[in-house]
């Protein structure tokens, strides 16, 4: 999750909120990919989850990433929880699951590499240590008990609201994982396009990277445990967002919703002050209970769109939030489709005319579906097979036609980042599929040959 945000000095005008967003605007030269994924890290012999402290433990990991590989620390509180360098930064998820939030790069190439990089330190820290880490949607085994808070203000807040506004959200923070990208657009008529785009396919997403069946040490029911934890978290900063199709659309609609959502806390000297359930509009008024007489700044706008958590949100980018963390060969599959998707015209342009006919009803069936059935998933006559089999097309056509070459020239395009959702379609198994087979296969029930089996 997201560490304090900049967003800039007191709040003067209205205006000014739609205005962050829309100086996200960036011509297409400048468009940028920003990779974030999240994996699980466990203690090999007993393969519990990491505790913050300890010799074996997730503050022994961001030590040895520090002092080995050069990474900056960034604290809270005397704690370290977190490290940056050259525009990235490795953080921690409430449950201590390890984050890398990549630098904002020109191709797929050069944020695969750099994917891979972060994954070879950590591997290096991690064996010393007799740590492992593993790419999942959900963990397959540890109960809530078993998985430690860390030391963040803002996730002792979060903790403290969950049971108020949904059943699933201590799960969501603890127990799951993903991978996102980030993609920039050029204007507010982009923004919108690329928003309903993202929105209507982002259940495409959510079946091809599907890879939590488990949790608890048993078969869930579904191929996407993550995106079923999601649907019942907190109904006001979750979903897909219907308004996004509505005539009239727009940085101002997105703000007007963003206003709606009640805050989480506001960051003030180091320290989250406990705004839980308060609204962002009583603020701007100076009226807010938890600083009375006080209105926000810039920073604290942008902080509270980093508490809204839909399955496609704007901040001065846009984030695609819909995939399971996974294997190593498919986080950089997230990237290649959403890159081919939309920062080509015609391929955006194609994807919208394939998702346009859907209502509203369609869209929320499919998210259902795709977290129980993967590729199996439909919703009225929308097939997923079809569906996703388009989408990649798209995607592909799309990759081809940016031409971005890797490997000083040698690769032509980034399509071959997208090999691993072509395996897919042509097998019909998802991740969770695959994992299911071995689990009433050769694993006999054994859930604890996922960590040996499956782990980076």
């Amino acid at each position: 999750m997201s560490i304090p945000q900049s967003g800039g000095g007191p709040i003067e005008s209205f205006e000014q909120l739609a205005l962050h967003l829309e100086e996200g605007n960036k011509p297409v030269q400048d468009w940028r990919i920003g990779t974030e994924h999240e994996k699980f890290g466990y203690c090999k012999d007993t393969l519990k989850a990491l505790p913050y402290n300890g010799d074996r433990s997730i503050k022994a990991i961001l030590e040895g990433l520090q002092n080995t590989f050069n990474w900056a620390p960034l604290e809270e509180g005397g704690h370290l929880i977190g490290l940056t360098k050259d525009g990235a930064n490795v953080s921690l998820e409430p449950g201590g699951a390890l984050e890398l939030s990549g630098a904002p790069l020109t191709t797929i190439h050069e944020t695969c590499d750099e994917v891979n990089q972060h994954l070879r330190e950590v591997k290096e820290i991690a064996d010393k240590i007799g740590v492992g880490f593993i790419g999942l949607g959900a963990a397959p085994i540890w109960r809530h008990e078993e998985v430690g808070l860390m030391p963040k203000g803002r996730y002792k807040l979060m903790d403290a609201y969950m049971d108020k506004v949904g059943t699933m959200g201590k799960t969501m923070m603890r127990r799951t994982c993903t991978v996102q990208v980030n993609l920039d657009f050029s204007s507010e008529a982009d923004m919108v396009k690329k928003f309903r785009v993202a929105l209507a396919l982002q259940p495409v997403a959510t079946a091809l990277f599907a890879n939590s069946p488990f949790f608890e040490g048993k078969v869930n029911g579904h191929k996407s445990w993550r995106a079923r934890v999601w649907r019942d978290l907190d109904s006001d900063r979750t979903g897909m967002l219907p308004f996004v199709f509505e005539e009239g659309m727009g940085f101002q609609r997105y703000v007007d919703y963003a206003l709606d959502v009640p805050m989480y806390f506001v960051y003030r000297n180091g320290m989250y002050v406990d705004a839980l359930g308060q609204s962002f509009r009583d603020f701007l008024k100076g009226i807010l209970p938890a600083l009375p007489g006080e209105v926000p700044t810039m920073d604290d706008w942008a902080d509270h769109l980093t508490t809204i958590f839909p399955e496609v949100r704007i901040k001065k980018f846009m984030e695609m939030r819909g995939a399971d963390g996974g294997p190593w060969r498919r986080l950089c599959a997230l990237p290649a489709f959403w890159v081919g998707l939309l920062y080509n015209q015609s391929s955006l342009d194609a994807a919208w005319d394939l998702v346009k006919k859907m209502d509203a009803n369609i869209r929320d069936e499919l998210r259902v579906s795709a977290s129980v059935h993967g590729l199996s998933a439909q919703a009225g006559n929308v097939k997923m097979t079809d569906l996703a089999r388009q989408a990649v097309e798209i995607s592909n056509a799309g990759l081809v036609a940016r031409a971005r070459a890797g490997a000083g020239g040698m690769i032509p395009n980034e399509t071959h980042f997208l090999n691993a959702l072509q395996d897919t379609l042509e097998t019909g198994q998802v991740p969770a599929d695959e994992l299911l087979e071995r689990y009433h296969g050769d694993w006999n029930g054994d859930l604890t040959k996922i960590y040996s089996d499956y782990s980076y």
